[in-house]
């Protein structure tokens, strides 16, 4: 099964809830992987929470995106 992201939240700073087709909700810290000049832009929160789901993913207006198998592998389960 390839991996999908179905449904994102923003919560707070670059952490996001994600939900992924394979049914698991995890919440992913993006901080420490804003490195390179095309995430630059999302450094600032106000552009960061402003994502879409394209393509099965996050993304962002000036392009940028990660895989949702880094998404996946980064995140951590949510526990409620």
């Amino acid at each position: 099964m390839f991996l999908e992201v179905i449904a994102a939240e923003y919560l707070r700073e670059y952490l996001i809830k994600v939900t992924f087709n394979n049914g698991e909700i995890k919440l992913v810290d993006l901080s420490e992987s804003l490195q390179g000049e095309i995430f630059e832009s999302l450094k600032d929160t106000g552009f960061f929470r402003d994502f879409i789901i394209h393509f099965n993913t996050l993304e962002w207006k000036n392009g940028a995106d990660f895989a949702p198998e880094y998404l996946y592998r980064i995140g951590k389960p949510l526990t409620e």
